[in-house]
């Protein structure tokens, strides 16, 4: 589960909810709303991925990577919060400071599918770039929850016109405004689905347009940017390529939800928020 996406989405949601002690808390409560609904769904093991720190390694990589700059301060200040109150109401959570909540997803995703007793992963995210991290097998597949929308292989090949490992090819030619990365001049998605539909790769893609085994609008003009700028473009590519040797759970049986902890009613009364306490209790019970 992406908590990042989920925090942000019920941030700029919902309602603005400010409790007696002055603490904005309306997206963390939302959020913890949100786990519990995929536990009433009939989830069984769940890891929740936050960025404790906006900025990553790749920020090192490259100055125009994404930073936090913008974040609304009342929005930035409930990532602790939801990471506390997720840990109280029993959910794994995996919060990153140098890596980011993509890579933990994808870790993870890949970690979970290599235990023969689970039959399959979701990685719940919009995000273009955890669409590398589909399988052929359809072990690992994405699903974005408020479109209610479940993509695995053949889907993202519709949807991008690439197979899932060219994924970070794709960003890296077409740019990803979201994360920072802008992509080579004059390719667009359409462009970059038909060369690496053919080629897979970027180091595959011919310099020379005369030696392209595919046609394209432009191609002139577009092998001559990759040749260009191909060192770029791969710089692109690192920055898109998720890192699944990120810190996360050691095996599956860590995500497995057994119920709430002790203290979470006492988190949930500061976040005006009983029944959510409550409602964690009885779907423990329903599991017992």
């Amino acid at each position: 589960m992406d908590g990042t996406y989920e925090l942000f989405r019920h941030h700029f949601a919902v309602p603005s909810h400010v409790t007696g002690e002055g603490v904005e808390i309306a997206a963390a409560r939302g959020v913890l709303g949100s786990m519990l609904k995929l536990l009433d769904d009939g989830a069984t093991h769940v890891g929740v991925a936050t960025d404790r720190v906006i900025e990553s390694f790749r920020n090192r990589l490259f100055d125009g990577y994404k930073t936090g700059e913008g974040t609304p301060p009342e929005l930035y200040a409930q990532f602790p919060l939801l990471e506390a109150v997720l840990e109280a109401a029993g959910f794994t959570v995996f919060p990153m400071v140098d890596h980011e909540a993509d890579d933990a997803m994808g870790a993870a995703a890949v970690r979970a599918a290599a235990d023969p007793r689970v039959e399959r992963v979701l990685i719940c995210t919009p995000d273009k770039d955890l669409a590398q991290c589909v399988t052929a097998d359809g072990r690992i597949v994405q699903f974005d929850r408020r479109r209610e929308l479940l993509y695995d292989w053949d889907a993202v090949v519709s949807k991008y016109g690439v197979p899932p490992p060219s994924i970070p090819d794709w960003l890296a030619l077409v740019g990803d405004t979201a994360d920072g990365i802008p992509g080579l001049r004059g390719w667009g998605a359409r462009s970059a689905a038909a060369v690496l539909a053919r080629y897979g790769r970027l180091e595959e893609i011919p310099d020379d347009h005369g030696d392209w085994d595919v046609s394209v609008r432009g191609a002139a003009r577009l092998a001559a940017t990759i040749a260009e700028s191909r060192e770029d473009a791969m710089l692109y590519r690192r920055l898109a390529t998720l890192d699944l040797d990120a810190p996360v759970m050691g095996g599956v049986d860590e995500l497995r939800w057994i119920g709430p902890r002790d203290h979470l009613a006492d988190m949930c009364r500061h976040l005006d928020a009983p029944r959510l306490a409550q409602r964690a209790v009885r779907l423990a019970e329903g599991r017992a």
